[in-house]
C-alpha cells in the first residue's frame, strides 16, 4: 500500500507592510498558471513577484502540513483576493478555491518540482566538497589498476595506499584552492568527486577498491575519503541573509570566463559571517574607470546591480551559490551583497 501523504496546502500570497521593501506583484503577473514540468519554485515565485527572494513572505505555510512547498507538475494556481489581500493559491479542476485545510491523499507518482534546477548543483550537493590540505594529504591514494592499468574507470579493480577510511569511499582529486582575495586568507581546498568504490581487501597499507561509478577517468595519485552520503534536498527556502554581508565571487564551475544564469560559482563568506543555504545575494558589477576631465583624476563609478545567487552550500569560510539570474556578463571578483 502506498505510503500517504498530507495534502499540498495551497500556496498563498500574503503583502504585508514592513520596515523594510515589501515584496511586489509584478505588472503583468497572471491570473492563472498551471505548473508544468521543468518549472522551480523561484521560476514560478518570479512569475508573480518583482521580487520572488521573498519566499517565505509570499508562500503560505500551514503548520499543519508536512511540506507546504509540494507542487506537482500539472497543478493549478490562481491568483485570488481573500479579505482585500492578494493571495496565490492552488484550485481544483472545477476551478472551485482548495481549501487551507490537510487532507489525506496516496502519494503522487511525479515529481514534485524543486525550489531551483537540482541538475545544476547535484554534484556539489552530494560529493564535491571543501577540505583541508591536511585532510587530502593524509588520504590514501591510488597506486595503479588491476593489470598496471592507468586508465580506470566503473567496474575496474584498482589499488590503493594508505589506512583504510572506510569500506565505501570516494575517489577525488585535489582540486582549486580558495584564497580571501582581499585579506589573502586560506579559505579552503576543493576535493573534486571522481568516482566511488568499495575496498574488498586490506592488505597492510595496500587496499584494493572496486570501482562501481565514475564521472571521469580515475588517476594514480586521486584520493580516497569516507563517503558523506550527503542527501540531496529541494528544500532551499529563499531568504535574505540575517544581517549585512558583503563579500566576493572567487571562481567559477567549468572554468568559463563570464558567468551567466546557472553557472556555479564560490563566494568568500560563510557560515562564520552568517551565511545559511537558501541566503539570495544580489551580485554588484563594478562600475567602469573614469578620468575626470578637469582634474585628470581616474574615478571608479558606482557598481551597478547586475543578477542574483542564490547560496547552496555553506563551509565555514566560504560557500557554493547558483547563478539565479544575470542581466549582463558577470566574472569572478564581482561583488556580492544583501538583495
Amino acid at each position: 500500500m502506498r505510503k500517504l501523504l498530507y495534502a499540498l496546502a495551497a500556496t498563498t500570497l500574503l503583502l504585508t507592510s514592513w520596515a523594510h521593501a515589501a515584496p511586489e506583484l509584478r505588472s503583468d503577473h497572471p491570473e492563472r498558471y498551471t505548473v508544468v514540468k521543468g518549472d522551480t519554485l523561484w521560476d514560478i515565485s518570479g512569475r508573480f513577484l518583482s521580487n520572488p527572494w521573498y519566499w517565505p513572505e509570499i508562500w503560505h505555510v500551514n503548520p499543519q502540513v508536512a511540506n507546504p512547498h509540494l507542487i506537482y507538475p500539472g497543478d493549478r494556481l490562481a491568483l485570488v483576493y481573500i479579505d482585500g489581500k492578494p493571495r496565490v493559491t492552488k484550485v481544483t479542476s472545477n476551478n472551485g478555491v482548495v481549501k487551507l485545510s490537510p487532507q489525506v491523499r496516496s502519494e503522487r507518482i511525479d515529481t514534485p518540482i524543486p525550489a531551483i534546477p537540482l541538475d545544476a548543483i547535484s554534484s556539489f550537493l552530494t560529493d564535491t566538497r571543501v577540505v583541508t590540505p591536511e585532510q587530502i594529504d593524509a588520504a590514501p591514494y591510488i597506486l595503479e589498476g588491476k593489470d598496471a592499468r592507468i586508465v580506470l574507470g566503473a567496474g575496474d579493480r584498482v589499488y590503493a595506499r594508505g589506512k583504510k577510511p572506510a569500506d565505501k569511499v570516494g575517489v577525488f582529486r585535489r582540486s582549486q584552492e580558495f584564497v580571501d582575495p582581499d585579506t589573502g586568507e586560506f579559505l579552503g581546498l576543493e576535493a573534486r568527486s571522481i568516482a566511488r568504490g568499495d575496498i574488498s581487501a586490506e592488505n597492510g597499507e595496500v587496499l584494493t577498491l572496486d570501482l562501481t561509478r565514475s564521472s571521469e577517468e580515475v588517476r594514480i595519485g586521486d584520493r580516497l575519503l569516507v563517503n558523506e552520503d550527503r542527501r540531496l534536498t529541494t528544500s532551499f527556502v529563499p531568504s535574505s541573509p540575517a544581517q549585512e554581508i558583503e563579500g566576493k565571487m572567487m571562481s567559477v564551475d567549468g572554468g568559463v570566463t563570464q558567468i551567466g544564469q546557472y553557472n556555479v560559482v564560490t563566494i568568500n563568506r560563510g557560515a562564520r559571517e552568517g551565511l545559511e543555504a537558501g541566503n539570495v545575494m544580489a551580485i554588484l558589477k563594478s562600475g567602469n574607470l573614469a578620468r575626470d576631465p578637469v582634474t585628470n583624476e581616474t574615478i571608479e563609478l558606482p557598481s551597478e546591480r547586475a543578477g542574483l545567487l542564490m547560496v547552496f552550500q555553506v563551509y565555514e569560510k566560504m560557500s557554493y551559490g547558483l547563478i539565479l539570474q544575470a542581466t549582463r556578463p558577470l566574472s569572478v571578483g564581482d561583488k556580492v551583497t544583501n538583495p
